[in-house]
């Protein structure tokens, strides 16, 4: 009887989901819905992800990566695309979101040096895949910050590019100043 009595209330309980319009989510969807909710009130920037310095530099670059899935044939990994803009998020946020949401493989590390999050590697194109001055540098709005990516706080309208170089930056226009 008791049996009968559990049966019928998973059953009740299951319909009333159906019925109510309940939507069932992964947590990781939950937390990717507002990629879709850009409405005229939102704040938002824009993302891509670019690694075409390598196609100037396929000799130097490790032979295991020399397929279209890690290197595009046009370099673009992820093309412009707009994300709604949170309070007090970085560019580290935006890029965390945007590959979870592409489904882009990405891995990072907390530097004790620079007291930032340093990204290694985006579709496991990693520091040195390309040559010994080869790595993963961002800009925003055509500057590149001199802070870390979780570190360079966003605003509305920014545009941010991670873009793969393969000679310190001087082949994505970044010329560091030394003192």
């Amino acid at each position: 009887m008791k049996k009968d009595l559990f049966a019928i209330c998973i059953v009740i309980f299951v319909l009333i989901l159906v019925f109510t319009g309940t939507k069932i989510q992964s947590v990781e969807d939950y937390y990717l819905t507002h990629l879709d909710d850009i409405t005229e009130d939102s704040q938002t920037v824009y993302l891509s992800i670019r690694c075409d310095t390598i196609l100037d530099n396929w000799d130097k670059l490790d032979p295991a990566l020399r397929q279209e899935k890690y290197v595009p044939q046009d370099g673009v990994i992820l093309q412009r695309t707009e994300y709604v803009l949170r309070k007090g998020d970085t560019v580290y946020n935006i890029l965390d979101r945007a590959i979870r949401h592409n489904q882009i493989q990405m891995e990072c590390i907390y530097s004790i040096n620079y007291a930032s999050t340093y990204v290694e590697g985006i579709n496991h194109l990693y520091e040195f895949s390309c040559g010994e001055l080869s790595g993963w540098m961002f800009m925003v709005n055509g500057q590149f910050p001199q802070v870390g990516c979780d570190r360079y706080t966003l605003q509305d309208g920014d545009e941010i590019i991670w873009c793969y170089t393969c000679d310190l930056g001087r082949d994505v226009g970044c010329y560091w100043e030394m003192s």
